[in-house]
């Protein structure tokens, strides 16, 4: 029985994101979802290592793992209405209109207007199939409307007696230039800084992840549930956007706060390091990139929103190893398995998060597999991680704030509740601790921290997790129904237990 921010018992889910809960995928970073004795939400899953990886399926919908998504309905029928009438000709329509690039576009919205994701697989499974059958409809649409236009623009021309036809384009830009600040500027920047990352354990077990450069000395800041199969005697590899392999070993890892440091064994000269941004600035809206590697699709580029900030989130690896909590920033940028560990960027290409999670939604699927995106990914804010990761380069361990009190991690109040039973008194509450000093026991209900309201015992851990060690944070506890405000001053714990 832990004395220190939790129990021995499994996490209940946090209040926030509510989810209906479902199975947690089968793959390595898979996490159940904290009810009771599943994790809230569930670590992006590494893409498995060549040669190890399940025959390729349609992902499932799983349940509320902290970084997992749902399927959205199929879209509507691929045909189309027959065309209207053109004139009194009837047939052929008019020419179609020639998008214009000169203006700004680049085919897509301007960056900073309303984005959306792609949906996750429709409800009847199509595999390849639906996939080739889209693109076999837009080929024939297409080659429909270019054979009204081609028989038009003959029948014009033929109209004059020349017995010629010339079809030239209008207004062509002669060259597409975009903007340094635009999603493909901003993209083409972060590229280069961002690896791919395959770990493995020797054993066969492993993945593929993301990190980013942290510093010119090489070092590599990812997630620990990453690296954690080849921690212990593995075999770590981070890939450039430009193909160039390098060896790389563990520096340190923080499985509380699921953040882990490499170094690149011979790296580069010129080394960019990606900008850090403040996450405590943030603000709900704010437009977001996401770098990584969803199933092995190394160099991915997806945008949204930040959708939510200070969400509270549990979640594990699948192992049976104690679980990591963040107080995340929420985003509908398209997250998946393998994008573990990338740069959450801002709309100026500064790192504000570090991706770790998805949540999923419904049970089952179409024959097992990974669960994808739904639009609720969770990032690790980066003001967190870089404290994790000074830490970790410093001294190769994690230094936690702590309370010293054991949390009832299955408790139904409304609040956290410290254990009353599992051990004894002074271990369940240190009585030379933070919380001992400031005058908690066993069986109280700590229901604000540093002004917030806290509903559970994850919360709880989140929220204290935010802070360094010798910060003084108010605490609300109630004792028999009646509230009580303390100062408390946090106290330190090194590495993970």
């Amino acid at each position: 029985m832990s004395t220190e921010n939790e129990g021995t018992a499994a996490p209940t889910p946090p209040a926030a994101p509510s989810v209906p809960p479902a199975p947690a995928s089968a793959t390595q970073d898979a996490a159940p979802a904290p009810a009771v004795t599943e994790p809230v939400t569930q670590h992006l899953p590494p893409t498995p290592a060549p040669g190890t990886e399940p025959p390729q399926q349609i992902p499932p919908t799983a349940a509320p793992p902290a970084y997992g998504q749902a399927p959205t309905p199929a879209s509507a029928a691929y045909g189309y209405p027959a065309p209207a009438a053109h004139g009194a000709e009837g047939w052929p329509p008019p020419p179609p209109t020639v998008p214009a690039y000169g203006a700004g576009g680049h085919g897509g919205g301007t960056w900073g207007a309303p984005l959306t994701t792609d949906g996750a697989p429709a409800p009847k499974p199509k595999g390849k199939g639906g996939l080739v059958a889209g693109v076999l409809v837009a080929a024939l649409l297409a080659g429909g409307i270019g054979g009204g236009v081609g028989y038009w623009a003959a029948e014009r021309s033929n109209s004059d007696g020349s017995g010629s036809t010339t079809i030239s384009a209008v207004n062509t830009p002669k060259d597409l230039k975009r903007e340094a600040g635009s999603i493909a500027g901003l993209a083409a920047g972060a590229l280069p800084s961002v690896v791919t990352i395959e770990a493995s354990a020797g054993d066969g077990e492993g993945g593929t992840g993301t990190g980013f450069v942290y510093d010119q000395q090489g070092h590599i800041l990812t997630n620990n549930h990453v690296v954690a199969s080849a921690a212990n005697g593995g075999k770590l590899f981070a890939t450039f956007s430009d193909g160039k392999r390098y060896d790389a070993e563990v520096v340190g890892r923080a499985q509380g706060y699921d953040v882990a440091v490499l170094k690149l064994k011979n790296p580069p000269a010129g080394l960019k390091p990606l900008p850090l941004g403040d996450s405590d600035k943030v603000a709900v809206g704010d437009s977001t990139i996401a770098i990584g590697a969803p199933f092995g699709l190394s160099n991915t580029v997806t945008t949204g929103i930040v959708s939510a900030k200070n969400r509270p989130v549990a979640s594990g690896d699948g192992t049976g190893s104690k679980n990591s909590y963040m107080s995340a920033l929420q985003t509908d940028a398209s997250i998946n398995p393998g994008n573990s560990g990338g740069p959450l960027l801002d709309g100026r290409g500064a790192v504000i998060g570090i991706n770790s999670a998805i949540q999923s939604a419904g049970n089952g699927g179409f024959g097992g597999g990974q669960a994808g995106s739904i639009g609720l990914g969770f990032a690790i804010p980066v003001n967190q991680a870089k404290n994790v990761a000074e830490s970790l380069i410093k001294t190769g361990k994690p230094v936690y704030p702590v309370i010293s009190v054991s949390v009832d991690l299955q408790a139904k109040s409304e609040g956290a509740k410290i254990s009353e039973q599992g051990a004894a008194a002074n271990e369940l509450v240190d009585p030379n601790g933070p919380a001992g000093k400031a005058g908690l026991k066993p069986g109280d209900v700590i229901t604000e921290f540093g002004g917030k309201p806290v509903d559970s015992g994850p919360t709880l851990i989140s929220m204290i997790w935010t802070y360094k060690p010798g910060d003084t944070v108010k605490l609300t506890y109630l004792r028999g129904g009646k509230p009580t405000t303390v100062d408390i001053t946090l106290g330190s714990r090194v590495g993970d237990k």
